[in-house]
Parts: structure tokens; sequence; C-alpha cells
């Protein structure tokens, strides 16, 4: 589901010792591992203890008990890849310290020359410490738990005819390319073509490493400005297409269905598929009557793959209505709608005439929208996460 999982450093199948990772990340001799004044004594005590459990899962991913391949070791390796940045990052900061330490005793010489260095030293050292401490409080915050998670990816054409249809087939294309370009696997539960191309509604799945954190913030309106091709005046035409984003439940997530809150219902799938589709009642609807959500698989040609495709995909909308809920209030005040699927909230006009596509949650404007709409996404996500991060870390800090 997530990607193969890679060993562990090579030392640790050496069986290199608790001593030998503790080596790595401890302080320069002569330093004892002391709190400094730049940074507060909880958060040093948080660092203190993920660098203990670094070493600890050395030592078990060393220990020749912990079966390569085991769930174990797979759980253990993740962990370790996940800590190692804030291992790596913190053994940093502390080389930094000592530096600093070094240049303040320099400012006190009896040099005067000495003196002007140490001090311009201990100025540029602060400024290093300080940008390192924000990088290990953004290290410490915890990870959203769905990250590593599949999503269900929902389009759908609003405002515009035909041209929002377009649009939306538009908007498939460039997400399936970027997830081409990462790696992923794109997997389309269901469609309902338009008339005059592209989608009414279309729902894929996607399978990767990492694909809600890359695409959480990709729910919302997604509004168009573009001369449409049946326009024969050349008026330029305004459209909207709603997306929205669904991680995908895992197992130990419970969502309980009452069956008899359903009503499932069977037909003949439409699209690709040759004869088979057309002849056999393999397409699956499945309604939730307590909440009116609908959902419809159609990509598999058993009717029973279907119906199990369609109730995952119903959980899904079910948690994420709860989640939304739960959530409400908080959300409201913060820029980014994480992975809710709300649909309702402008986040995104692509200009065509002027090349330009805006966010206007962080009033990000890039004039690239060609390489944006064949799924060179990265710039547009990557100042996302930034924000969302400066969110949580303001959060955190009060």
């Amino acid at each position: 589901m997530f990607g193969t999982i890679s060993d562990p450093p090579p030392e640790h199948r050496r069986g290199l010792s608790g001593a030998g990772i503790a080596r790595r990340i401890a302080a320069p001799p002569g330093h004892a591992r002391t709190p400094q004044a730049s940074m507060k004594a909880s958060i040093r005590q948080r660092l203190d203890r993920s660098i203990d459990r670094f070493e600890e899962v050395g030592r078990l991913l060393a220990d020749p008990a912990t079966a390569g391949g085991s769930n174990e070791f797979r759980e253990l390796s993740m962990e370790y890849a996940r800590l190692t940045p804030l291992a790596e990052r913190y053994r940093d900061f502390r080389e930094l310290e000592s530096e600093r330490e070094a240049a303040a005793q320099l400012s006190a010489d009896s040099d005067p020359q000495m003196r002007q260095l140490g001090a311009e030293e201990v100025i540029r050292l602060e400024q290093a410490l300080a940008v390192g401490e924000l990088e290990l409080r953004r290290l410490l915050m915890p990870k959203d738990p769905r990250d590593e998670r599949n999503i269900y990816l929902e389009i759908r054409a609003g405002t515009g005819g035909d041209e929002a249809a377009i649009f939306a087939g538009d908007l498939l294309r460039m997400y399936a390319r970027y997830a081409e370009r990462r790696g992923w696997q794109v997997e389309t539960i269901s469609e309902n073509p338009g008339e005059h191309g592209g989608f009414r509604e279309v729902i894929c799945r996607v399978i990767g490493s990492g694909v809600f954190s890359r695409l959480k913030f990709e729910s919302g309106t997604h509004r168009v400005q573009r001369v449409p091709a049946t326009e024969a005046q050349g008026r330029i035409h305004t459209s909207a297409v709603t997306v929205a984003i669904l991680p995908e439940l895992d197992e130990l997530d419970s969502i309980d269905i009452n069956p008899a809150d359903l009503r499932i219902d069977t037909f003949r799938a439409s699209g690709a598929g040759g004869q088979h589709v057309n002849k056999t009642d393999s397409a699956v609807r499945m309604t939730h009557l307590p909440t009116g959500i609908v959902v419809e698989c159609q990509d598999e040609r058993s009717q029973h793959k279907n119906r199990s495709r369609a109730m995952s995909l119903l959980r899904a909308k079910l948690l994420a209505a709860e989640q939304e809920k739960r959530e409400a209030a908080q959300a409201q005040s913060r820029k980014l709608q994480v992975g809710s699927g709300d649909r309702s909230e402008r986040i995104r006009t692509y200009n065509f005439p002027q090349g330009r596509v805006t966010d206007h949650r962080i009033n990000l404007t890039l004039y690239q929208i060609e390489e944006i709409m064949d799924g060179r996404l990265d710039e547009l996500i990557e100042p996302l996460l930034q924000e969302h991060q400066a969110e949580l870390l303001a959060d955190e800090t009060g």
C-alpha cells in the first residue's frame, strides 16, 4: 500500500551497537548535554526523548532477533526513517551550540581583535541557532496519521455547463500527470462523461506513498477563466469544478454501517470494456439512507469487487463527514481546509488568457499555467504545506 520499505543503513545490518549510534548524536567531547538559554527546557526534553527512541530503534534493528521482512521490522524501519532527520538536525544544532560557546569565550579575550572576531561569530551562530531551533520545532510537530494513506479523488463539474465538464477532464489529467511523476497509480472508480468531452463527475483512487500528504489541500472549488472551444465570438467564460480529497480508511478505522441503512442497486456499466460491460449488471450504486450519501463503482467486471470498492468509498465519505463536523470550529480559524472533502470554498483560479494560476488561500499567483496543467504541481503544493506547518507551529507556541 505504501510502497517498498527500504532497509536501514548498512551499519544496522552489521550489528552496530547502541553506543555506536549514540556517538553520532552525542555532543563533542567536553560538552555535556545541558540546556542552553536559546531553547526551552521542555523542547530540549522532547528532543532528548526522541533521540533516546532513535537509539533504541537502531538497537532493535541491529538485533538478529528482528527478522527482516517481518511486520515488526517494517514498522521499525519506518520509525527509524521518520526519526533520522530529527536526529541529524539535533546533532547539527548541538555542534552549533558548542561553537557558540567557544565564540563566547573568544569574545572575552584580552586581544581587542580577537574579541571583535568572537563577538561577530556569536552573532552569526545565534542566527544559525534560531533557524535550527525553528526547524527542530517543525520536525517535532505531530504528523498527520493520514499522510501516508491512499486517497479517493472526486472531481465534479459545477457551474458552466459543457465547459465545466471539459475542465473537469483537464483537472483529472493534471492530477494523473502529477501522480505519474511521483510514481503513483490512478484507478478509475466511476465516471459520468460530459456530452462534449470531459466529465460531469469522475471518481478515482490514487495509490502510492504519501498521496494524502501531498494532495490534502486540493479540496474545494477550482475556477477556470478561458474562451471555450464552443464559443464563436471569443468571449471569456468563467466555469467552476469542485474537487474532494478523501483519505482511504485504514484497517483500524471503525465505521459501523448497519446493512438496513443501505440501498444497493446494480446496473450495467457504461464506457469502455467491450460487450461484457454492456451485458452484465456489474456496476453498483450504494445509498446510505440516513445521510443520503450515494456512491457508485463500475470499474471492475465483477459485481463483488465493485460492491467492495463502493463500500470502501462510502466508509471514507462517512468518516470524512464525521471529522468535518468535529473540526469545523478549528477549521474556521485556518486558511487551509485539510482533507475534509469540503467543496464550498473557492480555492484556486486558472486564468488561461493571462497564463496564471492563483491560490486564494495564500495569495499565491504563478504565471505557469501550462506547466501546472501538465501536472507540475509542486510549486503550488510546497507553499501550501509550508503555510500549514507555520499555522501548526503558531498554535503550538501560542
